[in-house]
């Protein structure tokens, strides 16, 4: 069974949509005089975007804990080869909107953030 794994542990609970983008890395793209494109790719990285559901604040505060070093690894279903891919990622801008306030405590929901490949 597939599981996503940052630094080794599963994300639990999973994210509710998991998108993988494939991203080009150009050092330098430029156009000559019959608008052709030239461009030097030197590499090509993955941004995951995820993106949970209804969750606690120990849930959300601990998915949170889970990516905040400034690079960590994860393991992921690469949708190129089919395969679980294993890769080092910082993580983008967190978003964690309230969904609800039950009792004193709240609930988050729509929890966010792009996890993208060194």
């Amino acid at each position: 069974m597939y599981s996503l794994k940052i630094s080794g542990t599963v994300v639990n609970p999973a994210p509710q949509t998991m998108q993988v983008a494939i991203q080009d890395i150009d050092a330098k793209a430029t156009r000559d005089a019959q608008g052709l494109l030239h461009r030097d790719r030197v590499a090509t990285k993955r941004k995951i975007t995820l993106t949970f559901g209804a969750l606690t604040v120990a849930e959300c505060s601990k998915i949170l804990d889970s990516v905040k070093a400034e690079f960590f690894s994860v393991e992921y279903l690469d949708p190129v080869d089919g395969q679980v891919r294993s890769g080092t990622f910082y993580v983008g801008d967190r978003t964690a909107p309230v969904y609800s306030f039950v009792g004193s405590l709240p609930v988050w929901k729509g929890l966010s953030f792009d996890l993208i490949e060194q």
